[in-house]
């Protein structure tokens, strides 16, 4: 019986030898341990895991996929489907024109919060300048203790 070392394994069956090293380590591949170290692999366990496929199938699996033409099923699907998308279109465009109206809304709102919120500041500042002009001079005592007792 003649075994096949692994070099010759993954020439036989187009496969790189660290798949059969993984295949081996796995337990998907049975293979005798050789005393140098080196693995000694039967052939029909080779063909186990690893099956060779037929020429005629081989040859048909690597050519390009023959493509049909479509059906009506297909394209009423297909028009169905560019209605649905035309529609989500002017939905989104819609969105986008309420989206731009709100934020000329905010912005409007802004500006004049900012201009009442500087009338405010003034008219604030114009009563405390009057006040400070018309309040008497403060004839009470400073301290703490001295304004409880006296």
């Amino acid at each position: 019986m003649s075994f096949l070392t692994l070099s010759q394994a993954a020439k036989a069956i187009s496969k790189s030898k660290s798949t059969l090293n993984r295949a081996i380590k796995s337990g998907r591949l049975s293979a005798v341990r050789n005393e140098d170290g080196t693995f000694s692999i039967d052939p029909s366990e080779l063909a186990r895991v690893f099956p060779q496929h037929s020429p005629e199938r081989a040859t048909l699996t690597h050519h390009e996929p023959v493509l049909e033409r479509p059906r009506t099923e297909d394209f009423s699907k297909i028009a169905m489907l560019e209605q649905l998308l035309a529609k989500e279109r002017e939905a989104l465009v819609r969105e986008r024109e309420v989206s731009a109206d709100l934020k000329e809304d905010r912005d409007r709102w802004r500006t004049q919060a900012t201009g009442l919120l500087s009338d405010l500041r003034t008219a604030q500042e114009q009563s405390s300048s009057i006040a400070s002009l018309q309040a008497p001079p403060n004839s009470q005592a400073k301290g703490f203790w001295k304004r409880l007792f006296s």
